[in-house]
Order: structure tokens, then sequence, then C-alpha cells
């Protein structure tokens, strides 16, 4: 089975546990997910059955649209409710500082990810390396935060909704514009509203051409050839520059790569999905 839906994950239960349920539940062996939802976070997941995971590096993921609630005062090296340490007295806040805090996180800004995330330290999870108390040296990264807004403030928790680019984590932001606003901070709540233009809609299955964030190329001869995957030629192309591109049929789909005048399949073959199922 060929499917993409965007699923919701619940709380408290991992982006792994919560696929293996849905690959229980339709009947399927083969599926995979996009953008890893920690267990104390719910909201949008992108999902796919069968061939279709092969897409999630094509697809139009982002801005990411997250909606949270900073605990002021709480500590936390998970940097949300998993594993609080203490809690502390947090200052009275007024809305005007607030605001001048949310400001400074507006636009590219340089991050530490959390050391429980799910990025690779030396080929181990660095999750896994926080878990048993060793050191994680986790470098900083360039991300984006597109739009900040205050959702409500009620000391000593913090609503707040933002879209950013993909690689930015939320218990990071929130953990910096807590130290903006002089204490520390973790979040007690986490939702991913949406990916892009991809949002929980029941799991309704979702058209991928639609979703593809690639040029489109045509090809002049029979579409046959793309069907068997035969060698194509340079000349049979309306688009001849380099990149990737994907070439859509009545039935099918496939994705090329263009370089130097070669032409190689990044995907072969697509069936469409019966989008009724």
């Amino acid at each position: 089975m060929n499917r993409l839906f965007v699923a919701k994950k619940p709380l408290f239960v991992g982006s792994n546990s919560y696929l293996s349920r849905l690959k229980r539940r339709y009947g399927v062996k083969s599926a995979g997910f996009s953008g890893v939802l920690d267990p104390c976070a719910k909201g949008s997941l992108i999902v796919a059955f069968g061939r279709y995971s092969r897409l999630f590096s094509y697809l139009a993921k982002t801005p990411k649209r997250y909606r949270a609630t900073l605990w002021l005062g709480a500590q936390s090296p998970s940097l949300d409710i998993e594993k609080i340490a203490r809690v502390t007295a947090a200052p009275r806040l007024d809305s005007a500082s607030i605001a001048g805090v949310f400001s400074e996180f507006l636009g590219e800004i340089e991050q530490f990810p959390p050391a429980f995330s799910a990025l690779k330290i030396g080929g181990q999870r660095a999750y896994k390396l926080a878990r048993k108390g060793e050191e994680v040296d986790i470098k900083p990264r360039k991300v984006t935060v597109c739009d900040l807004r205050l959702i409500a403030y009620n000391n000593p928790f913090l609503s707040f909704e933002c879209s950013v680019s993909e690689g930015a984590y939320i218990r990071s932001l929130g953990r910096d514009i807590a130290a903006k606003l002089g204490c520390e901070g973790s979040l007690s709540y986490l939702e991913r509203l949406s990916e892009g233009r991809f949002s929980y809609d029941g799991e309704k299955p979702l058209d991928p051409l639609k979703y593809i964030e690639l040029p489109r190329n045509f090809y002049a001869k029979d579409h046959s050839d793309l069907f068997v995957g035969k060698k194509l030629d340079i000349s049979s192309f309306s688009v001849q520059a380099d990149g990737d591109y994907l070439i859509e049929s009545k039935e099918f789909f496939t994705i090329v790569n263009i370089e130097n005048g070669a032409i190689s399949y990044k995907i072969a073959r697509m069936d469409l999905a019966d989008l009724s199922a």
C-alpha cells in the first residue's frame, strides 16, 4: 500500500512506537515518518506507507508551526517535563518585556540543540548518551524563526506559537527565551500544528504530487520508457539544465536527475495511490 497522510501523535508516546501502532492498525509492514516528535510532544506527524516513504526529502515541509507553553523557573536537562530537576520562583513579567525578548529571536539565530535529542554523536543518538549521564558535545546550528507570538501569560506559564525552519528545536527556543527573561525554563507543553502545508485532517490520504517541492520537466517521447526504467536521452527533455525534476504521467510519476547532460533516476516509477482508500 502506497499512502501519504498526516497522523496526530498523542502525548507520552515515542514517534517510533506510534508508527508501530499505525502499521498494525492499517495492516502494513513498510512505513516511515518525517520529523521526530519527542514523547512529551504531540501533533502533526507526516507518515508514508510503502514506497512513498522514499519521498520525504522532496516534500515541502517547512516552515514548521508549533504551539508551546514555557514553564518559567523549571529546570530540566531534557528541557521539557520528562526530567524536571528543580523549580524556582520566576520573576513577574510585563507584556512589553516579553515582546522585546521575542523580537530578539526573529530571523536567523544560532541555536544549541538539546542534549536529549535524536542527533547522532559519534554514531550514537544524543539522547541515549545523555540518559547514561555521558557528556554530549553538540555543536550550534543556524536556524530561522519566521514568526513568534505570545498566546497567553499567567506566571510562571508563558504560551506562544512560532514558525521555524527545519532543524530548529522548540525546547531550545524555550530555554533561550527563559534565559533572556532572567530565569531557567522548560516546556510543559508542545504541539506541532503543521509542517509546511501538511496538517492533521483525520489521516486523509494525500496526493504526493501536490506536496513534492521540485520543478516539473516534460519527457517528449513515450512515457512507457519511464515506466520500465529505460535509459533516457537529454534531447527528449524540455528542460535540460542540471537538477532534480518531477515527471508526471497519468498513472505514475518519477524523479530524475540531470547532471552534465546525463540522466539518472532518483526515484524510479512510483504508482499513484487511490486517494479514496
